[in-house]
């Protein structure tokens, strides 16, 4: 029987976890247009607004992930989710009352970025205790699945909900799945035993330790991190650029951001056929290298919004591709007990070029144009594969399948070796 069949606290934290990444998905796209259009910002202070909400990643990220494995996670959770419902609630009663300014919404962003990292880092943790071992992949499999379906209707109702609402009053619809998480999570009748464990800061240091001597697991961290500069740079500036170059409606660009980022469903069966097909390193370049050339069509949007749809539903098949190799190698690869500190130190590094890559974008467009950073952004995506292509990876047609296991060189067949 399915697992949200029989087990009701899981599908508690399934709808609540469901329901408020559709709002997150949905302020996504409300928030540069607020500052767009509402409060006249600059290309750089959008960029900069979109740095604000993944900055904490950067600041807190390691600390965050010490904290919560000496705490229960359950009140963690409530606490983040009614922080969050307050903010986003808020942010419309500032517009009505005309107070609304870009430093009040970039303090906001970088308040409901903080909860944001608490709540996710709580979330990873909790599930594992919630449900029994043989359940975890079923659980995982259907909280991911659910989170990119409603990822991509937020975003696609996110331009919608703007153009019919306005800016300020979408927020609502987020604060109003916040409300939701919050009953989801109340109604939860699992209780968790009270932690014994002590401080982290040394399995901080040894997470740390652990990624900077392997050498597959330091080039899929510095991928991760340049990968993500490059994303974000283009993505902090293409709302901007779709509006103002490319004279798009709100609700267009929502329409447009949601087809292109549906790429990524299509990526987490593509990833697991790559790999089975042409061996898992190849695959990994094939996702991360090759389709990610497409994102080069993106600053040619202005010519036609086809070409955006293209560009973007590339990248994402291919970022999320890559995601399903790079998730399978590493829990066969790291083990068990190594696993917490492995994640903890390449979420820090990986998130934490983020708010740095949306600095960039937004500083570039300010700068030069918003057609020439796109350029420059969207060139990157495809140059961070050369990370990878300039490691080990290059010469073999697997990944190893375990810690400091020997892996095959890649078959001499030419046509093979083509593929990689």
């Amino acid at each position: 029987m399915s697992l949200l069949r029989r087990h009701r606290d899981f599908r508690l934290l399934w709808t609540g976890e469901t329901i408020s990444r559709f709002g997150s998905a949905t302020s996504s796209v409300a928030l540069p247009l607020i500052a767009i259009s509402m409060l006249q910002a600059t290309t750089f202070q959008v960029g900069l607004l979109t740095a604000a909400a993944w900055a904490p990643w950067l600041l807190i990220g390691l600390p965050a992930g010490a904290w919560i494995d000496r705490v229960r996670r359950r009140p963690v959770l409530l606490g983040s989710s009614a922080a969050s419902f307050l903010l986003f609630a808020a942010l419309p009663l500032a517009a009505w009352a005309d107070v609304l300014t870009i430093h009040l919404l970039l303090a906001a962003a970088i308040l409901a970025g903080a909860a944001a990292v608490v709540f996710q880092t709580a979330y990873t943790a909790y599930l594992p205790n919630l449900v029994d071992p043989a359940d975890h992949a079923e659980g995982n499999a259907k909280l991911h699945g659910s989170a990119s379906a409603a990822q991509i209707a937020g975003l696609g109702c996110g331009g919608l909900v703007v153009q019919l609402a306005g800016p300020a009053n979408a927020l609502l619809v987020d604060a109003a799945t916040f409300l939701v998480a919050i009953m989801c999570l109340a109604a939860i009748g699992f209780r968790e035993r009270r932690t014994t464990s002590g401080r982290q800061a040394g399995a901080i240091r040894a997470g740390i330790a652990l990624v900077a001597r392997d050498v597959w697991l330091r080039t899929l961290t510095i991928f991760g991190a340049v990968s993500n500069l490059a994303l974000m740079g283009y993505q902090a500036i293409v709302v901007v650029f779709l509006v103002r170059e490319a004279g798009l409606t709100a609700g267009t660009v929502g329409a447009l951001v949601a087809a292109a980022t549906s790429g990524g469903v299509a990526g987490a069966f593509a990833g697991r056929r790559l790999a089975a097909r042409f061996g898992t390193a190849r695959a990994l370049l094939i996702c991360e290298l090759g389709l990610p050339t497409l994102a080069l069509l993106i600053p040619l949007s202005s010519l036609s919004p086809w070409l955006y749809l293209a560009g973007g539903f590339g990248v994402s098949l291919g970022v999320v591709g890559g995601n399903v190799v790079k998730a399978t190698f590493l829990q066969s690869y790291c083990p068990p007990d190594l696993f917490g500190r492995l994640t903890a130190t390449s979420s820090f590094v990986n998130y934490g070029t983020i708010p740095l890559g949306a600095l960039l974008g937004g500083t570039l467009g300010q700068t030069l144009g918003l057609g020439p950073a796109l350029w420059i952004t969207t060139a990157g995506v495809p140059l961070a594969g050369l990370v990878l292509l300039c490691s080990p990876i290059r010469r073999r047609r697997d990944l190893p399948t375990h810690h400091g296991s020997v892996v095959p060189a890649a078959t001499t067949d030419s046509s093979r070796d083509r593929m990689a």
